[in-house]
């Protein structure tokens, strides 16, 4: 007809404003949804699912292929949602009360409870940009040297109690970062092999010792080892610095 225009009498100002507000609340649901492939799904003091884990459905699972040939990883995971995740760990419920605190009934810093716990971490070295191991001790390295400090080799290891450990034969460093992670303590006074690895942050290179505040002499027999000599899996480092600094602790 001649004289009306296709939208007549139609707000468009207004629908603007109302696609605008819908696309926002769909753009708010689909981050938090995203949000929750990490760390959920949530479990209470009971292990089980908590009454008021989120206003938000889980997202569905989603496959990730990881580089390196690493296999996949999906997320959220819900492998766990019919286990007891909490069998078996050497810990009691101080009260009934949700949210109490859990007291270790054992050892923790070998238990791995409390402040010595530690993630599941996978079981294999964590690799650089180009599919090479990051963490190598340094006797294997030819390019790397000392260049500044002290150098902590062949310096004996005391602990809180100031007794001696051990002996410095070695430092792991993070190739591409260029940065010391690991020290290697030979527990043996005649260097026979048995050695554990010290977190770099946990220690105190001094002029003639090397100090580690968190253990006792009688702590560092129960220090994780490791399977391979020139390499340090995710797994391995998480258990290692647990162990270091749940000693913190309850070393004493």
């Amino acid at each position: 007809m001649v004289g009306v225009t296709f939208f007549g009498d139609f707000d468009l100002a207004s629908a603007a404003i109302w696609l605008f507000w819908i696309f926002f609340a769909g753009l708010v649901y689909y981050l938090q949804t995203e949000n929750m492939r990490e760390g959920y799904p949530l479990r209470d003091d009971d292990d089980g699912v908590p009454a008021n884990e989120s206003l938000f459905p889980l997202p569905k699972e989603k496959t990730f292929k990881l580089r390196d040939g690493r296999g996949e990883l999906t997320v959220p995971s819900r492998e766990y949602e019919d286990s007891k995740m909490r069998d078996g760990l050497a810990l009691a419920q101080s009260s009934v009360s949700t949210g109490s605190p859990w007291i270790p009934t054992g050892d923790p810093m070998v238990d791995g409870v409390g402040p010595a716990s530690w993630a599941p971490r996978r079981d294999e070295p964590e690799l650089d940009a180009h599919g090479h191991v990051k963490i190598k001790p340094m006797s294997g390295l030819e390019d790397f040297k000392v260049s500044a400090g002290r150098d902590p080799r062949g310096k004996p290891v005391v602990g809180r109690d100031g007794e001696v450990v051990g002996r410095i034969t070695d430092m792991w460093v993070d190739v591409p970062e260029q940065l010391v992670r690991f020290l290697t303590v030979d527990l043996n006074p005649e260097g026979t092999g048995k050695t554990r690895l010290i977190p770099m942050t946990m220690a105190v290179i001094k002029q003639n010792r090397v100090v580690v505040r968190s253990l006792m002499e009688n702590n560092w027999e129960n220090v994780p080892t490791i399977k391979s000599p020139d390499q340090v899996t995710l797994l391995e480092e998480e258990k290692i610095m647990a162990y270091y600094a749940g000693g913190t602790l309850y070393a004493s």
